[in-house]
């Protein structure tokens, strides 16, 4: 059987699909090819309309997944035409699906009970993308974690581990999507001690979600390019401090987050007492937020990390990631220095989750999520 596999990804930023082919044969992952395709400015509205309660709305979901899958399907084309590969020397398909509620604590009224309190809903059509392919698709990762008691996210940690794991250092790898998680790789570790906590991780905050709207409101562009709007302007420090006011950041691990917490509604109430600042210094705000979320949270460990690796479009932004250097006192370094290019690590964390399901190996980290034990992620739709 091939040991290559598709990882597709759609993320909080909500901006596109990110697939790589992930070839798992050697030592070491060897992707293959890297495909983007940019959503649909309608299907992008929608996907975002969905993150809120709306009228017709399944109906409207389930549109939408259809959309999503389609616009997975052209993805997988541009990968098997990029790599010369046929669709029968892939052995499966991981997609992620497009988190539209995340709410995995919603319901819990006993911690000691905490066994399917909440749930976390990523919308996709994994038949029919299995129909349009003719590949096995793998899909629903999230949802065994958290019938399991665990927040469903994040779950790169283990991923992070099996990648960027030094034996020499002890390291941090953040990833900057719409929501910034990180995870911790102490050093001296084993498979075998990344299952009983040697590997920890979290979501830390917003990411580039709230960067990007602001962004795209004030200036028409999709995304602050290089951050140089942001380093144009001032950080104003009583908007700072409104903005880590947020019980979130005081909660202590596990724990994620998602637009359901970090919205517009959510910065739109945070800015009206404000609203005389100049467009640009909210934005340098909004990036000095996304920096000393992720910056404050490296604290808690006891160790001395050597090493920031960073992944994720948040990569890209120099500006942010000069701040990360100040605010966080150690190296930062982009993850295509450890072997993955920014922008394919989360869709090949997916096409590793899905090598774990197909054979039928655990790939959570419990506690990272809480979970009450390791557990097989997602469901399989045969071709």
């Amino acid at each position: 059987m091939s040991d290559c596999y598709i990882g597709l990804m759609s993320g909080t930023s909500l901006d596109g699909v990110d697939g790589v082919i992930a070839d798992f044969s050697g030592t070491q992952i060897n992707v293959l090819a890297h495909a983007y395709t940019p959503f649909a400015p309608a299907l992008r509205a929608e996907l975002l309309a969905l993150n809120t309660a709306g009228e017709n709305e399944l109906h409207r979901a389930a549109l939408a997944e259809n959309a999503l899958a389609r616009a997975y399907a052209q993805v997988v084309l541009q990968l098997l035409h990029h790599s010369k590969l046929g669709r029968d020397q892939i052995a499966a398909i991981g997609a992620h699906g497009q988190t539209v509620r995340h709410r995995p604590q919603a319901f819990d009224a006993d911690p000691a009970q905490r066994v399917a309190g909440g749930y976390t809903l990523q919308i996709n059509n994994p038949a029919l993308l299995a129909e349009l392919t003719g590949i096995d698709v793998v899909a629903d990762f999230r949802r065994r974690d958290v019938a399991a008691g665990g927040q469903g996210a994040p779950l790169v940690p283990a991923f992070h581990h099996a990648i960027f794991g030094h034996t020499n250092e002890s390291v941090a790898v953040l990833n900057i999507g719409g929501i910034s998680n990180v995870t911790f790789l102490l050093a001296d570790r084993t498979q075998a001690q990344a299952r009983d906590g040697s590997v920890s991780g979290f979501d830390c905050g917003p990411g580039n979600a709230l960067m990007d709207h602001w962004c795209q409101t004030c200036t028409g562009q999709p995304f602050d390019d290089a951050g140089r709007w942001a380093a144009s302007g001032q950080v104003h420090a009583d908007l700072l401090a409104s903005l880590l006011d947020e019980t979130y950041f005081r909660q202590p691990p596990p724990k994620s987050t998602g637009r359901d917490l970090f919205n517009v509604a959510w910065l739109t109430n945070k800015l009206a007492p404000f609203e005389l600042l100049k467009p640009v210094d909210v934005q340098a705000t909004l990036t000095e937020l996304t920096a000393r979320v992720c910056c404050d949270v490296l604290q808690i460990k006891p160790v001395q990390l050597t090493k920031l690796i960073v992944c994720g479009g948040g990569a890209l932004n120099a500006h942010l990631v000069m701040r990360l250097a100040a605010l966080s006192g150690v190296a930062v370094r982009s993850s295509h220095e450890h072997g993955l290019p920014p922008l394919q690590v989360e869709a090949a964390a997916f096409a590793w989750l899905a090598r774990k399901c197909i054979l039928r190996e655990t790939g959570n980290v419990p506690k990272v999520t809480g979970a009450q034990g390791a557990r097989i992620l997602g469901a399989i739709y045969p071709a």
